[in-house]
């Protein structure tokens, strides 16, 4: 299997710390993260069972073993496996920052996109996003799936906006403007084969969410946030 980049890619250590890489991995969670891969990139119509195995290199009579209860489970665990993945992204892309902001943060959120599709093109997207789509209305436990994994990923972004002093009342209203942009521009990246919608979104939305954090006061205490 190979190792690929963005928000639902990444190194070999990434995927093996998130619980599903490489061939030391069961069928089953090779399944999982296979369909996630399939998904982001054609969308839940166009994945078939088999076509999940046989980029797991897993039996294909293991998909009735392990999934008994057909595509659409096989399909929710891949969406709950990508929100668990993007929300242990958040601790690694503030080890990559000199010092955490929350500008900081939003571009390394972005940037892991940036660089998959100016070096892989733009063929991926978010598996989440997708199923979502192709599913919210038709299925509701998948529906329900795509919900907990963005809550999960919007836990874990509201969670580090507040450890770099982003008032609890804002950090989780901030995450939500900050993963909803993400996810319009890269559905406008992919359209126009282009990273510009998500670099104007770094570009712009950067401040304000600097902004966010309040400035020391001259005599020590806590004082407006910055651009108020």
């Amino acid at each position: 299997m190979t190792a690929v980049i963005g928000w639902i890619g990444g190194t070999l250590d990434e995927m093996r710390e998130a619980g599903m890489a490489g061939a030391e991995r069961g069928p089953r969670e090779r399944m999982v993260f296979s369909a996630a891969q399939l998904i982001r990139r054609a969308g839940v119509g166009a994945t078939g069972m088999r076509e999940v195995a046989a980029h797991a290199r897993a039996p294909r009579g293991s998909l009735q073993h392990y999934f008994p209860d057909g595509k659409e489970q096989l399909v929710n665990e891949a969406v709950g496996w990508a929100g668990r993945y993007a929300g242990n992204r958040v601790p690694r892309f503030l080890a990559a920052l000199p010092e955490p902001t929350p500008s900081g943060l939003f571009s390394e959120m972005v940037r892991q996109w940036t660089d998959e599709y100016e070096t892989e093109g733009f063929e991926g997207g978010c598996p989440v996003a997708a199923a979502t789509v192709d599913c919210a209305r038709t299925a509701d436990s998948t529906r329900q799936a795509a919900e907990a994994a963005f809550t999960r990923w919007t836990d874990a972004v509201a969670g580090a906006l507040t450890d770099m002093g982003v008032p609890e009342e804002r950090s989780r209203p901030l995450a939500t403007l900050m993963i909803s942009s993400l996810e319009g521009a890269l559905l406008i990246a992919r359209a126009e084969r282009s990273v510009r919608a998500l670099t104007t979104a770094v570009r712009e939305l950067g401040p304000l969410l600097d902004a966010a954090v309040p400035r020391p006061a001259a005599d020590g205490g806590t004082g407006e946030a910055v651009g108020s």
